[in-house]
């Protein structure tokens, strides 16, 4: 028999079991008293402490203005916030962690974003940056401008992910953590700079050890968007040749050695000349031709060189690693794997089919 002191306790459980409660402490989510967050931007404070800003409030008709705490852990930022703004600040819409490059170099980044890869609150679409400048003398100057432009910065994202059009490196958390739990795969995230007035795409950053390592912007981040990320790209402007190719897709052939000291890149592209400033006559068949070789030559260049460029800094973001996987052998380890690829001999071959001017055709 259960003893008489025990029954409340009993009544006040079963009443808790019969609402559907599953913990005596219910969040309050009243859309009047809380303010989304869309971004968390992420700086280097004084004192070895993070500095983090975000922009409130996001929904409603009320002037903003941009928040900003000295923080020795991300999770005290959303509680500082709190105390100082008279709405409940509540994560379940963050879309952007933007984090300064200056942080990104020294490392520890990774745990900044499994505090928020780990939170059952934050979506695992949010879009990783690192931004070059001050992020937050650009939103301050904008709130005068436009004052919805944490928004159109997601959207600006959103919009190039679901297109795919080679424009510019978009990642996501989960993307990101994927490549850095997995061998062979070094993580990327896109670089912006911004200051006062302007915010605008750099390149591609590549990590190891959590730490940016190096940069890849102009025709090396194009040539990075053909071999690896969205295998297409919508322009390829080379100047020195006076061309620029158009809706351009890719198909990458990879070829390693039995011994590992030599790989073999075969890509093929599939493109439009969308324009040409040059002296040659392109709608003769042989001349043609010799431009096109002069393309083949000049990307067979630049290929080799960046790939030559991540040998010495030791990073494989193309994941040419993974082909050494084979069913039914022992796999070499990460480490092994990087010294092959350090010392690797580097044939990168390019093969061009293009359609002139006037005789364009759709290819995507």
């Amino acid at each position: 028999m259960v003893p008489y002191k025990h029954y409340g306790l009993l009544a006040i459980v079963s009443l808790m079991w019969m609402a559907g409660c599953s913990s005596p402490y219910v969040e309050n989510n009243k859309i009047e008293e809380i303010a989304p967050v869309v971004f968390w931007s992420v700086d280097k404070g004084t004192e070895g402490k993070l500095k983090i800003s975000t922009l409130v409030p996001p929904l409603i008709q009320e002037k903003k203005r941009l928040l900003s705490k000295e923080v020795n852990l991300l999770k005290q930022g959303d509680q500082k916030f709190n105390l100082i703004y008279y709405r409940e600040l509540k994560q379940g819409q963050l879309r952007m962690l933007l984090i300064n490059e200056e942080l990104a170099k020294k490392g520890g980044i990774e745990k900044l974003i499994n505090t928020i890869l780990v939170d059952p609150d934050i979506s695992m679409r949010v879009y990783l940056l690192i931004i070059r400048g001050d992020f937050d003398e650009y939103i301050k100057n904008q709130l005068t401008k436009q004052e919805n432009q944490d928004y159109f910065l997601y959207r600006m994202l959103k919009h190039y992910e679901e297109h795919n059009q080679g424009e510019m490196s978009i990642v996501n958390i989960h993307t990101f953590m994927k490549k850095v739990y997995s061998p062979f795969k070094d993580p990327i995230l896109p670089v912006f700079h911004s200051d006062k007035n302007n915010f605008n795409y750099v390149g591609t950053a590549i990590f190891q050890n959590d730490k940016e390592v190096m940069v890849i912007q102009d025709v090396d981040d194009n040539i990075f968007q053909l071999l690896d990320n969205d295998h297409f790209l919508k322009v390829l402007a080379i100047p020195k040749l006076s061309i620029s190719l158009g809706r351009i897709r890719s198909n990458v052939g990879v070829k390693l050695s039995r011994d590992y000291s030599s790989l073999s890149l075969h890509v093929r592209l599939n493109a439009r000349i969308e324009e040409y400033q040059g002296e040659m006559n392109i709608q003769s068949q042989e001349q043609l031709e010799h431009l096109i070789h002069e393309v083949e030559v000049y990307l067979e260049e630049q290929t080799s060189d960046l790939l030559k460029r991540m040998q010495r800094w030791k990073v494989d973001p193309l994941e040419v690693g993974t082909h050494s996987l084979k069913p039914f052998s022992k796999q070499i380890t990460e480490e092994q794997w990087l010294k092959y690829w350090e010392n690797m001999k580097i044939n990168v071959d390019y093969e061009i089919k293009v359609h002139p001017l006037n005789w364009s055709v759709e290819v995507r």
